[in-house]
Order: structure tokens, then sequence, then C-alpha cells
């Protein structure tokens, strides 16, 4: 009996292990982070062109910044909420 209780142990860690990993909060976090940083650098040094289509609105860096506070804001939330995993005895 021992045994059993040991490996249903070990795979309740490993899946909330896999919970947390694979939190949908986190994923979009980071990828909001490094398009965020892409579309802010891509801002910094507009064409003329690219102003005069967005009618002098330097809209990749407003975008990109944007784009950093969201995927910082589902960042923070991860840490402040973390997924937990129910146990089977509170189903």
């Amino acid at each position: 009996m021992s045994d059993l209780q040991r490996e249903v142990s070990e795979l309740e860690s490993k899946s909330a292990t896999a919970a947390r990993l694979f939190d949908l909060r986190r994923i979009i976090g980071y990828l909001f982070l490094v398009y965020g940083v892409i579309v802010t650098i891509a801002g910094l040094n507009p064409s003329e062109a690219d102003l005069a289509k967005a009618d002098g609105v330097h809209i990749n860096l407003w975008t990109g910044i944007g784009m950093l506070a969201l995927g910082l804001f589902f960042l923070v939330w991860v840490k402040l909420r973390p997924t937990t995993v129910p146990t089977p005895d509170e189903e």
C-alpha cells in the first residue's frame, strides 16, 4: 500500500508541475513580450512613409509599448495567482 501512495503522490506532483508549465497566461505573456520588443524596436526609427501612413503617429512604438505592458500584466498575474491543481478530495 505504501508503494501505491508514493506513486500517487509522485503523479500528483508531476501533474501540478505540468499545469504550471502549460498555463496559458504564461504562454500568452511571453508571446506578447517577444512581439512587443520586436514592434517597439521597429517603431523607434520609423521612415517618413510610415509616419505619413499613420498621420504622424508613431503607431509601431505605441503598439509595441502596449504589447509589452500586456505581456507584463499576464506574467505578473501568473506570479500573483499561481495555478493550483485540485486534489481528488476537492472534486
